[in-house]
């Protein structure tokens, strides 16, 4: 059995100093079994992760997203390393953030003019504010995850601190569902300046729908705004909107864009991105050149080593094997994979007796044990391998069969040897 005393004695120290121990919600204590999960790690090698008690695992988070080729990939870190020889952040713009440009704009359908920053809240926030620059009006229609910025993070029950007025100003839409955002634009008419959206996050498009939203959209006046952090240099090196032959206004990239260094970019058609020499988007750190140079490393390696073709056959595996995992020992109703294969998200229900995050919180307690690092998502990289993905197929296979016996004697919670997981965003 896996020990934490250094990961739990640290963390008890850590708490006094920052607020939740971490920087992110989703790498925070709260993602991870109480007490007996890892919650600090010291170093990582390609697939692989070391906590501050020396306990290895296969990253199958991989920072959230960022981390696409794998950690220490010779092509990024080559990039870095040549750059700082050179320098970091300058007192004028350097020649790289022009060869990113460019390189995003070869890539990326609505891409004609860009600019950097740091997160892709960054980005998400500049298309909101180009968008009002604009059309000259306030309102704005959401459906997914847009950052922690006031005008989207109002509208969820992390609203703390945000202005009532800002609130009233973001209005939410469901995905596959264009009648609900036809009832948004009925009910708030020439008000909204942007509909602002993930073009795919683990559920697919029904046919046509993302060409009925930009139809809308424009019928109405307002950008379209594609939220790609997730789905940028992924689904595509164009994005959600060159996978699906659909372009929009302005679109977010950011993660997978530098293989862990910290960028993200706001790009979209000249007509509007001109705009952004009118309102505020300024960085210190908007043209800091480690990460504009790891970007460009990552963008190339990914086309050069067909690194998109490779993580979404080995993630068919993952997803098709799991499947037939939980299948097999009577799961199927309770463990589901879902979303495309180069990011999938386990979903987990509860069934009579239990929560699913009674059900999850075991789940991850065993997956951890085996030396898995996992809360519930299969973040592929170039770095995972076929013995990566037979070993997590094999450790389903055991933990599985034990959560079945566990549900079918009602033993469950007496398994569970920590406190249990919690989620960020609470259900109304």
């Amino acid at each position: 059995m896996k020990k934490f005393t250094k990961n739990n004695e640290f963390f008890k120290e850590v708490k006094e100093i920052i607020p939740l121990a971490s920087q992110t919600f989703s790498k925070s204590y709260m993602q991870y079994v109480k007490g007996i999960a890892p919650l600090f790690i010291e170093k990582a090698k390609g697939a692989y992760v070391w906590d501050i008690d020396g306990n290895k695992y296969i990253d199958m988070i991989n920072g959230l997203l960022p981390i696409i080729l794998g950690y220490n990939y010779p092509a990024t870190d080559k990039a870095i390393i040549a750059q700082l020889k050179k320098g970091i952040t300058f007192s004028l713009p350097s020649p790289l953030e022009a060869e990113l440009a460019r390189l995003l704009i070869k890539h990326i359908p609505c891409a004609e003019m860009v600019r950097f920053g740091k997160n892709g809240s960054d980005a998400t926030s500049g298309a909101i504010r180009v968008a009002r620059a604009v059309t000259k009006r306030d309102y704005v229609a959401v459906c997914g995850y847009h950052g922690w910025h006031d005008w989207y993070i109002g509208s969820t029950t992390r609203d703390l601190g945000v202005p009532q007025s800002t609130k009233e100003m973001t209005k939410k839409f469901e995905y596959n569902n264009i009648k609900s955002l036809e009832d948004l634009f009925q009910k708030y008419p020439n008000k909204f300046a942007a509909v602002i959206m993930e073009p795919e996050n683990y559920e697919t498009p029904q046919a046509g729908f993302l060409e009925k939203v930009k139809e809308l959209t424009h019928k109405n006046g307002a950008l379209l705004v594609f939220d790609e952090v997730i789905t940028g240099f992924r689904w595509d090196l164009g994005g959600a909107q060159k996978y699906y032959g659909v372009t929009p206004d302005l679109a977010s990239f950011g993660k997978s864009m530098a293989n862990g260094m910290p960028i993200s970019a706001l790009v979209g058609k000249k007509q509007y991105m001109k705009v952004v020499e009118d309102i505020f988007y300024s960085f210190t750190s908007g043209g800091e050149n480690l990460s504009i140079a790891a970007a460009i490393a990552t963008i190339k390696e990914i086309g050069k080593k067909n690194v998109l073709d490779y993580i979404w056959k080995l993630g068919k595996k993952l997803q098709d094997g799991t499947n037939a995992l939980a299948e097999k020992h009577g799961l199927g109703e309770i463990v589901h994979v879902i979303g495309k294969p180069c990011w999938q998200i386990v979903k987990i229900k509860g069934n009579e007796k239990y929560s699913d995050m009674e059900i999850k919180t075991y789940i991850q307690q065993e997956i951890l044990e085996q030396g898995v690092l996992w809360y519930g998502s299969h973040n592929m990289s170039f770095a995972h391998k076929e013995s990566d993905i037979k070993k997590l197929l094999s450790v389903y296979d055991k933990v599985f069969k034990k959560t079945a016996d566990l549900l079918k004697n009602g033993k469950l919670k007496e398994a569970i040897r920590g406190g249990l997981i919690s989620t960020v965003f609470k259900v109304r």
